[in-house]
């Protein structure tokens, strides 16, 4: 029952060497894909550092018993309104 299948070496050895081409290709591919993948996250990174963060910072006494409310419209005009004091 043994039945032992040998392949020629000359088989053998074309099938290497179409091996050997294709995991050159492969590694080609990889390096190809780590570089688009770096080069992707920094352009996002370039794209990001475009625009800056703006933030303000409004402080506002009521004095004695007083309202401290204002709203700010689209010129950027603070309009306080009507108060009250709720003594």
């Amino acid at each position: 029952m043994e039945d032992n299948n040998f392949v020629p070496y000359i088989v053998h050895e074309s099938d290497m060497a179409r091996q050997e081409r294709t995991i050159k290709r492969l590694w080609i591919l990889c390096i190809i894909i780590i570089v688009l993948l770096v080069g992707s996250n920094g352009a996002w990174i370039l794209y990001e550092s475009q625009f800056m963060d703006e933030t303000t910072t409004i402080e506002a006494d009521a004095g004695d018993g007083g309202n401290a409310l204002g709203i700010v419209g689209n010129d950027n005009e603070v309009d306080y309104g009507k108060g009250e004091n709720n003594d």
